[in-house]
């Protein structure tokens, strides 16, 4: 069972600082680029043994990220849906599914915990499950979507927080 995400946002500041660690507030973009090794939260879903393995690999700063669940994100779901390809039955079943995540509005949905260890990055990342099966949902609209919704990869829209240079 994974942990209420609501408790653990507050916790984590607290115990960082507890374990000598900075903060850093943040999120790295474009992690698909990077050489990650993600923590297994099915196996072990308690952050503290996380830290505790940054502590011991000598990490000083741990990248911190919650994000909190936005009924808009349901609604930009179920507008996209209109322009997919698909069945009117298959339409509408995946409405009624987001249209039952929309209660989950301000809860937090996830929280990443990140550190950079011998140019690899170590990443935990505890997810709820009703925003894991919106993700889902937002991948299914994606691939019945239009081609021309698809980004670039050199669209310069997509900035973000973290660079090589």
């Amino acid at each position: 069972m994974k942990p209420n995400l609501d408790t653990l946002k507050r916790e984590v500041p607290d115990y960082l600082q507890s374990k000598g660690l900075a903060m850093f507030q943040g999120f790295v973009n474009e992690l698909h680029e990077q050489k990650l090794v993600f923590w297994d939260v099915e196996k072990e879903t308690d952050y503290r043994a996380f830290v505790e393995c940054a502590v011991r690999a000598g990490v000083k700063l741990m990248v911190y990220n919650y994000r909190n669940f936005q009924r808009e994100m349901v609604d930009d779901a179920i507008e996209r849906i209109a322009e997919c390809d698909l069945p009117r039955e298959e339409m509408r079943a995946m409405e009624r599914r987001l249209k039952e995540l929309r209660p989950f509005d301000g809860f937090t949905c996830a929280v990443e915990l990140l550190f950079e260890h011998q140019n690899r990055i170590y990443v935990f990342d505890m997810r709820t499950e009703w925003y894991e099966e919106l993700l889902d949902l937002l991948d299914q609209i994606d691939m019945a979507g239009p081609v021309d919704d698809i980004p670039d990869e050199d669209d310069e829209e997509m900035g973000g927080y973290f660079s090589r240079n």
